[in-house]
């Protein structure tokens, strides 16, 4: 179980990252879910001169803001950031650490899962698990090219087996981002998956919580449930932002 956080716009990355920061902790959780820390590992992905750059570290994101960071001092107009805590003990270090990568026919893609899907590894073909999140972006994305065929992306969201705690992700293909908003319907953590949008003038935020050093709560609102949302490279190729 993880906190995500995405930016496209005019943003301050500082405040990004300590937003990630404050989830990871607990500082802002405000949900029905068990997990409130979340210790194991973070990353982050962001765009610069039509490029898809991460950053990957096996260690909570506290040890990181005790020291100097470069992505508080980022400029750009897309940044995700991801916080991990492990839902299984085996999977943890740095070859667990989101943003997870992976080349589609030559085109890279990149996740950041905030859940728990075991039984994806069905849809491939496979007979067990070695780790959900790796085998939900192959899932998604193996036969993509630059960007998704959402329709075609939803009935693969449809088709995982029941058994998982959500599919909720960031991902970042080389012409377009996505935010996957897909959680089971009987999930007993509605809260802990709802992602929050907040749409302030030049910038747009999509977060695991409502974030108040952003704006006040009322002004984010719950996003649908069960839906994808392109989000673009704003400025890079006139793609729409929502």
């Amino acid at each position: 179980m993880c906190r995500l956080i995405v930016a496209h716009g005019r943003f301050s990355s500082a405040q990004v990252f300590d937003a990630a920061l404050g989830m990871s902790c607990g500082r802002t959780a405000d949900h029905d879910g068990p997990i409130q820390r979340h210790p194991n590992g973070w990353g982050a992905v962001w765009r610069d001169g039509g490029r898809t750059l991460c950053h990957r570290d096996p260690r909570a994101i506290e040890a990181a803001a005790a020291e100097p960071t470069p992505i508080r001092e980022l400029t750009t107009q897309f940044l995700a950031i991801h916080v991990r805590h492990a839902t299984l003990a085996r999977n943890q270090g740095l070859a667990c650490t989101h943003p997870l990568h992976y080349a589609a026919a030559g085109a890279p893609w990149y996740v950041l899962h905030n859940g728990f899907l075991p039984t994806v590894h069905q849809r491939l073909g496979r007979s067990s698990s070695e780790f959900d999140s790796a085998e939900y972006l192959e899932y998604l994305v193996h036969d993509a090219g630059p960007r998704l065929d959402l329709d075609a992306t939803r009935d693969k969201l449809r088709a995982i087996p029941p058994g998982g705690s959500s599919a909720n992700a960031i991902l970042v293909g080389p012409e377009c981002a996505y935010l996957i908003h897909w959680t089971p319907e009987d999930t007993p953590y509605p809260r802990y998956f709802t992602m929050h949008r907040l749409d302030a003038g030049d910038c747009t935020i999509i977060a695991s919580e409502v974030l108040p050093a952003f704006a006040p709560r009322e002004r984010w609102q719950a996003m649908p449930p069960r839906t994808i949302h392109p989000l673009g490279f704003p400025a890079e190729l006139g793609l729409p932002t929502t």
